[in-house]
């Protein structure tokens, strides 16, 4: 039996079928009518099927469990993702995975494992409710699903078992009493964004970027007799670090093909919900909709909840997570602060910050922000960019822009202490150091106090995180300094000084960038001085990302880069301070 027949006969078996025509089928399974009558002929004259379209074989086997996968941030869904986790979205009244679940009690599948972790409490009801096993996940912020789905094979195989994504929503029960083989689920509408494409024989055919594919609905089913394999290539990629970070289709995937069929559904039938957008033209009602976040930005700008649209994620920053937005024809960005933000920055100084700022017009227009838990509105800036560091020009703006900040000489009452935030960052950390040699290197950095200390230097108001991508720059070439989380009292060097590690500059380029800001008149003293605190700066922002790494974020060559710079910088002031080297 060839893989069409297949298909028909699938969907034959799960079907009343004193209600089913060939050209329902054909409709049902994306085939052309054509092609059904000849499928259809065909198994009534090997004895398949008897006139009346009964199947007449019992190779078909019952499901016997299903796994949900309801274990990540939903990263999309901002801003609902600060209240529920995605499994939890209520669509027409009802939490998404709680219509999974009766969906697979009414095919008569019991043994249902949620694997669980963002918001992981939330779930905790499904146990008493509907009898499920949560399977948690301590991973779910560094590792994607492929992981999860792992640790739900403990304790049998994937043989006869649904895979499930925790956002679906499917008018039709997508799940059967009866199954014939294996198969993934795609729906007939095409988009760049799919991964794969049905073939005429439906398979699964893995596509290039940005080609055509199939929108892929993420639920799948496993025959009983591929779990045993599914299960140790499944194993076999677990044990390797190359495939640790991949989505749980990669063990579908050989050569390019999957080797499971496509199960085509309408697109009009079957919705995956990622975004608020997704969420609101499926339910406009949804409870969820108007979460706090989007009644304060209502209140703020004095509009309903409906009239905040194309809400767009930004990408994920350093320190918070934001989200665009259209609402009476203008642009805005929500900033939400990130995990572990708030044990990072004291909101209520940010807020003094804008205070002090006033009307210098050197940042965004802020519309409010919320000294208790760091939430900020502000105007966007139509097709501004960031400085690129490369490009001389644009650092000359940037530098002209810091040195005027720089030249107001604003005060506060509260300072940066570089040291102090190391051993600030150290405590949160609440470990040992990944780095071996870390203490033998902090030593050698904090030795530079004393050389800091000696030399000349002013004491003002400093952004502190003076980066490339907090420069914005706009269509008429205008600079402004924005994200003033960590600005307080310091040395202006200090901005020089972070903005060359953020660059991740040698020093070549470092000292391009110091005789742009001084404009070629920077002494001696002055350039070691930045060179030392590019070693402090390094180690404190080094002890930063770890902290962040323990909380699943992780920065890949920019925290290397930083205690890099602690090492080498502080290498090099040495020598200059000895005689062995010139600044």
């Amino acid at each position: 039996m060839n893989k069409t027949e297949l298909v028909v006969l699938r969907y034959l078996a799960n079907q009343d079928n004193s209600k089913v025509t060939q050209r329902k089928i054909a409709r049902e399974v994306g085939l052309s009518l054509g092609s059904v009558n000849n499928i259809v002929r065909k198994l009534i004259d090997d004895g398949t099927l008897n006139k009346d379209l009964k199947v007449q074989v019992d190779d078909f086997e019952a499901p016997k469990r299903a796994i949900i996968l309801a274990a990540g941030y939903g990263m999309r869904m901002v801003p609902i993702n600060t209240e529920y986790p995605k499994g939890l979205l209520e669509v027409k009244g009802n939490p998404l995975i709680e219509r999974i679940i009766e969906q697979l009690h009414e095919v008569g599948i019991k043994d249902i494992q949620v694997v669980v972790g963002f918001m992981k409490e939330h779930y905790e009801y499904l146990i008493d409710e509907y009898g499920v096993e949560l399977v948690v996940n301590r991973h779910y912020a560094d590792k994607k699903n492929l992981y999860s789905l792992n640790l739900a094979c403990q304790r049998e195989d994937l043989a006869n078992t649904y895979i499930v994504p925790c956002d679906i929503y499917a008018e039709e029960n997508p799940f059967r009493k009866k199954e014939l083989y294996s198969w993934y689920m795609v729906t007939n509408q095409d988009t760049i964004t799919s991964d794969v494409k049905i073939t005429r024989n439906f398979n699964l055919k893995v596509v290039k970027q940005s080609e055509i594919g199939n929108k892929m609905i993420g639920i799948a089913y496993i025959a009983e007799k591929d779990g045993s394999y599914f299960t140790k290539r499944l194993q076999d990629f677990i044990s390797s670090t190359s495939h640790e970070n991949e989505y749980w289709e990669t063990i579908l995937n050989v050569d390019g093909t999957y080797e499971v069929l496509a199960n085509v559904v309408d697109a009009n039938e079957i919705f995956e919900i990622n975004t608020y957008e997704e969420l609101r033209n499926l339910d406009n009602d949804s409870n969820q909709l108007n979460n706090r976040t989007i009644s304060l930005i209502g209140n703020i700008l004095k509009v309903p909840h409906k009239e905040i649209k194309d809400i767009t994620v930004l990408k994920k920053g350093m320190t918070n997570r934001s989200f665009l937005f259209s609402c009476e024809n203008k642009k805005y960005i929500m900033r939400i602060p990130g995990e572990g933000a708030n044990e990072l920055i004291d909101r209520r100084k940010e807020a003094k910050i804008y205070e002090l700022l006033g009307d210098e017009r050197l940042t965004e227009n802020v519309m409010y922000i919320n000294p208790d838990n760091g939430y900020k509105l502000t105007e966007f800036v139509e097709g501004a960019r960031n400085c690129d560091c490369s490009n001389n020009l644009d650092l000359e703006k940037c530098m002209t822009t810091l040195r005027k900040f720089h030249q107001l000489g604003l005060k506060a009452d509260f300072e940066f202490n570089l040291y102090k935030q190391i051993n600030f960052y150290e405590k949160l950390r609440g470990s040992n150091s990944s780095y071996r040699d870390y203490d033998f290197i902090k030593e050698k950095v904090l030795g530079l106090q004393t050389y800091i200390d000696s030399v000349k230097k002013d004491y003002i108001l400093c952004h502190i995180d003076a980066n490339p991508d907090n420069f914005l720059i706009d269509q008429k070439g205008n600079v402004m300094l924005i994200d003033w989380e960590y600005a307080a009292m310091q040395d202006p060097d200090v901005d020089i000084a972070m903005f060359a590690i953020y660059a991740m500059y040698n020093r070549k380029q470092t000292d391009n960038l110091i005789d742009i800001y001084y404009q070629n008149q920077c002494d001696f003293e002055t350039r070691t001085k930045i060179y030392a605190y590019m070693a402090i700066c390094g180690l404190l922002w080094s002890n930063w990302c770890e902290y962040k790494n323990s909380l699943g974020v992780d920065f890949g060559e920019y925290s290397l880069k930083q205690y890099r710079y602690a090492k080498e910088y502080s290498k090099l002031v040495y020598r200059i301070l000895e005689g062995k080297e010139n600044a």
